[in-house]
């Protein structure tokens, strides 16, 4: 039996690329060894369609990117401690999230601060996810957090043993500006650095304004829009006009905030440094629906584009991170999803259920070429439901 997946039968295809976010004329997806191998129409894909071991029918409505969290906090396996709750991020897959980046292993009990504990955690973390797919998801984990312990030799070995994320704000520095040297010796050496902003989260972390974040220069401010509390208007307009960092835009942040910082980005030509995460498990809970409720937020608070901001949550994460998911096209990892409008909602499709707030009923989730959900267990039903064949009646009684 052919290993080959098709996706036939769209309406609206998403791109993930927000300069041009929708796919028009295409209905057909093909997927090879974990892999888009083609887009385009059933048509002129007939003879891959016949070849596929697997066919979804996504019976007229949409497919898109898979969600990227990128900030997600993950500790060793699928367990959160903070919440004390396990298999989190398999349920996330219902939520339409296909992959996650760590922010570090901050929550992990008796976190080190100590060198060779700091890195050890780190990569470790990466080596344990690089085996391990939580409902079929990838996890990009060992971000290492960053302590006034390391040297830049650190940084060359930690490169070595293939790290490439890092978050700066949860260190032992007597001031965050403190931190300027680890953060320059990261990048230096191709780790990408994601930057706490705003008030203290958990205790033993410190606010980081924005003068703290001109200074660091950071590749990522993460959760621009608080995480909890939010900065000042006046201080997240200096980091938009005055740096290039990403402007992450989180659930467990402040709402009103999101909407202000994403207006000012579309408003001067900055949307695509715009990048969603949910920035959870932490107090605000384990949120399988965050990513998907902060771009029905952003889009019908904000009365965006919906399709544009899916590409904030897919494609422009991509872009940050350098990841290999996000975008619809050959070439791109095969993690996508199916969804609808919900029963009940006065919307029609997907994205017109999106433009006014509710939630798609998501009906596939697709990662690696793979169907790994039907019907999610934690979205609305779609009002259109996508088929499979041959059936898969492992996954029709899994929610």
């Amino acid at each position: 039996m052919s290993s080959r997946l098709a996706i036939v039968g769209a309406a609206t295809v998403l791109s993930g690329d927000h300069a041009a976010p929708l796919l028009p004329g295409t209905d057909t997806i093909i997927c090879d060894d974990g892999l888009i191998t083609a887009v385009g129409t059933r048509d002129d894909l007939d003879a891959e369609i016949a070849d596929a071991g697997t066919v979804v029918d996504a019976r007229g409505t949409t497919i898109a990117p898979g969600l990227i969290d990128s900030h997600c906090h993950v500790v060793l396996g699928d367990y959160t401690p903070r919440q004390k709750t396990v298999d989190f991020l398999a349920s996330y897959v219902h939520g339409g999230i296909t992959s996650v980046v760590s922010p570090g292993e901050i929550h992990a009990p008796g976190r080190p601060h100590d060198a060779a504990g700091v890195k050890a955690l780190a990569i470790a973390a990466r080596a344990c996810f690089e085996n391990l797919r939580p409902g079929g998801m990838r996890v990009h984990a060992g971000a290492v957090v960053l302590e006034p312990t390391l040297g830049r030799d650190d940084f060359a070995e930690l490169q070595r043993a293939g790290v490439h994320l890092a978050k700066f704000g949860f260190g032992r520095y007597a001031d965050p500006s403190d931190g300027v040297d680890q953060v320059r010796w990261a990048q230096q050496h191709g780790i990408t650095v994601m930057c706490h902003s705003g008030g203290a989260s958990i205790p033993g972390s410190k606010p980081i304004t924005p003068e703290h974040l001109r200074e660091l220069a950071p590749d990522v401010c993460g959760h621009i829009n608080g995480g909890p509390t939010s900065l000042d208007e006046a201080g997240v307009d200096a980091v938009i006009e005055e740096t290039s960092m990403a402007l992450q835009l989180v659930q467990a942040g402040n709402v009103r905030s999101a909407v202000r910082i994403l207006h000012k980005a579309l408003d001067t030509g900055q949307f695509h440094r715009v990048v969603i995460g949910s920035d959870t498990p932490t107090g605000t809970g384990v949120m399988p629906l965050g990513v998907l409720k902060t771009v029905a937020e952003l889009s019908s608070l904000g009365e965006l584009d919906p399709a544009m901001v899916w590409a904030a949550a897919t494609g422009s994460n991509a872009r940050t991170w350098g990841l290999p998911s996000g975008f619809v096209r050959p070439g791109a990892a095969a993690d996508l999803i199916v969804m609808d409008a919900p029963w009940g909602s006065t919307a029609t499709d997907a994205l017109g259920a999106l433009r006014i707030g509710d939630l798609p009923g998501i009906s596939a989730v697709v990662t690696a070429g793979s169907v790994r959900a039907l019907r999610s267990r934690n979205t609305p039903a779609a009002a259109r439901q996508a088929t499979v064949s041959p059936e898969l009646p492992h996954l029709e009684g899994a929610h």
